[in-house]
């Protein structure tokens, strides 16, 4: 990366795919390096195994942080958690057809928000909890820990409102792994407040006030790679979303050159903006991580990659030809038809009572 220009120090945590298919994980230290400590997560199947080398890459960062370390062990293994990421993960990809928010989302996010919370407090970055006095750099890796890996569980209640349902789903689980930590309450309330800020304003509604809740919302956007996007387009789940997810080789977290952080992502094909531009962006503009970030977006060198070579309406259907040979059907979505129902809807009458 240094090379090129785009980098300025050494990559702390890598999401890639790469061939147009889904890799293998390495979860590892250079070992040009050793000293180096850089991880690389990349998706695969099955996602046991995306999962224990993500698992590797937190442990790895939280070595240092015994109070964060002994929570995340506590959350990975709580059944209470695991039920929720399944649910959450039912719900929006099997009855909303979005991508994975289960799972392998919590561990991938989990990494990307130890890495960018390792980059900050190596580039002399005070977050909110520091400058306040309620802890130090322990309590802000338990924060961003837990706020990653739950930041989706409202999910499985809906995806509307899923910020709020998720705070007050995390609060059993929290006060369960937290009180064993934090003897006293005092200071265990108002480390839990950063985590509940930061889960309540992921998806920037509202934008967070915090760094800790910066660093989740960030880490959140991060997950945009064609591995996660195959799964929503393999259940049928066709749009800009699932296309442009799949235009998405690979992002990178690093040290930056003029900023503690940054994020490079390689698209296979220029759609891929839509990622850039509609997920990730919007979460380092709205956040106070606006000051420490720089975001960088380019096609890979050896060109673009055909997703779509064809699309023909047929009656109200999308019929798309895809790069691979494959040819998938999509209803138009029609927003007058749309509107028009939901009127019928709130009045509660029929269509034949029109």
């Amino acid at each position: 990366m240094n090379e090129d220009g785009m980098g300025g120090g050494e990559q702390k945590f890598r999401l890639q795919v790469e061939g147009g298919k889904v890799s293998d994980v390495a979860g590892r230290e250079d070992s040009a390096a050793p000293t180096a400590k850089t991880r690389v997560v990349e998706f695969t199947t099955p996602r046991s195994k995306l999962i224990e080398e993500a698992n590797q890459a937190i442990r790895t960062d939280l070595r240092d942080y015994p109070r964060a370390l002994a929570a995340y062990d506590a959350l990975r293994g709580d059944p209470e958690a695991l039920a929720h990421w399944d649910m959450a993960n039912y719900i929006t990809m099997r009855k909303l057809g979005y991508n994975d928010h289960g799972r392998v989302h919590a561990f991938i996010t989990g990494a990307a928000g130890m890495a960018i919370t390792e980059l900050l407090l190596e580039g002399g970055v005070r977050t909110d909890i520091m400058e306040s006095g309620v802890g130090d750099a322990d309590d802000v890796f338990l924060t961003v820990i837990l706020g990653t890996m739950l930041h989706d569980i409202g999910n499985q209640i809906h995806r509307v409102g899923h910020e709020a349902h998720g705070v007050a789903l995390a609060l059993p689980i929290l006060d369960r792994i937290m009180t064993p930590l934090y003897p006293d309450p005092f200071k265990r309330v108002k480390v839990r407040s950063f985590i509940l800020g930061a889960i309540n304003c992921h998806d920037l509604n509202p934008a967070p006030l915090t760094m800790e809740g910066g660093i989740v919302a960030v880490a959140d956007g991060t997950d945009i790679t064609k591995g996660r996007g195959r799964k929503a387009f393999s259940l049928g789940s066709v749009d800009i979303h699932s296309i442009s997810a799949l235009a998405v080789d690979q992002v990178v977290i690093e040290r930056g050159r003029d900023k503690p952080v940054l994020i490079s992502v390689t698209m296979n094909n220029s759609g891929g903006i839509f990622q850039v531009e509609e997920i990730l962006a919007p979460k380092v503009i709205r956040t106070p991580m606006r000051r420490f970030v720089d975001l960088r977006a380019t096609t890979r060198p050896e060109g673009e990659e055909q997703i779509l070579s064809r699309v023909r309406l047929d009656g109200d259907h999308f019929v798309m030809d895809l790069g691979g040979g494959e040819q998938v059907a999509v209803e138009v979505m029609d927003s007058q038809k749309q509107a028009q129902q939901a009127v019928v809807d709130n009045l509660g009458i029929g269509t034949d009572s029109r």
